[in-house]
């Protein structure tokens, strides 16, 4: 008897804690409402335009006479945080001759943490490069997302 005496405390005193437990809510309420304002952020895909224009080489001889603007492979869309209504980031960047973004550099802000995030994902992004006669040259990519 001396030794069910221990266990049966601990029961004891464990069954109104666990019966407790189980009343509380997990998390507080305004934490939910701000996990569901940020899914409802990712889940909106921003605007966006771009532009290319070929880059003049000193050292080119001869004329363009077919050229070809880069086309898109992988542009993954940005998270645009915090999502304001009106918010505009626009990028200038390089793509190389190889497909891959180069020296991206923002031309309109939208803080340091959204254009942390912007220029992130541009690094990421790869093309089929411009060409030049049917060769692969190097061209300059303006876009701007915004929030519409």
């Amino acid at each position: 008897m001396s030794r069910i005496w221990p266990w049966l405390l601990i029961f004891a005193l464990a069954l109104p804690a666990a019966s407790t437990a189980s009343v509380q809510a997990p998390f507080p309420r305004p934490r939910q409402a701000v996990l569901v304002e940020r899914e409802h952020q990712v889940w909106k895909t921003p605007k966006r335009a771009a532009e290319f224009n070929d880059i003049p080489h000193v050292s080119a001889r001869s004329r363009c006479e077919d050229t070809q603007p880069p086309q898109a492979l992988t542009t993954p869309d940005p998270l645009l945080v915090p999502a304001g209504a009106g918010m505009k980031v626009k990028v200038s960047f390089i793509v190389g001759a190889d497909g891959r973004v180069h020296s991206p550099l923002i031309l309109q802000s939208a803080g340091p943490v959204g254009d942390r995030n912007v220029l992130r994902t541009v690094r990421t992004w790869r093309y089929r490069p411009a060409t030049c006669n049917g060769v692969p040259t190097e061209a300059e990519g303006k876009i701007e997302f915004s929030r519409r």
